[in-house]
């Protein structure tokens, strides 16, 4: 069973917005740190945020700092990535994932429960 199910994911044009959502499945994450990741054909698989477990921390990697913003909703088991100026860049099979740790996690070696990904495609 994938412990995460991400959806939200589509065709957009340069300077839309896209929400991303992660929905935990046969288990909770409310204690763990969760996060998002991008990975384009033939490319590593590149963080892109990430939220402790209180919700209080995040953490954006440089390139979204600004136009992306990550949420949790624990009460519902849900994540979140509001996607706004998305640019052709962005493009990519975007991942949720949770880690074994509460607070900050950003390397891909952090997050140990994986969703099996949504597309997003952005055209210039």
């Amino acid at each position: 069973q994938v412990p995460l199910v991400e959806s939200g994911g589509g065709q957009v044009r340069a300077g839309g917005s896209l929400r991303l959502s992660c929905a935990a499945s046969g288990r909770s994450f409310s204690r763990n740190a969760m996060g998002w990741f991008r990975q384009a054909p033939g490319q590593e698989r590149d963080f892109v945020a990430s939220i402790s477990w209180t919700g209080l921390s995040t953490y954006y990697a440089h390139s979204v700092k600004g136009r992306f913003t990550i949420s949790r909703d624990d009460a519902e088991d849900m994540m979140y990535l509001e996607m706004n100026s998305l640019q052709p860049e962005d493009s990519g099979v975007y991942l949720c994932a949770a880690s074994r740790v509460s607070g900050e996690a950003t390397k891909e070696w952090e997050f140990h429960y994986w969703g099996q990904g949504t597309q997003v495609t952005v055209s210039s």
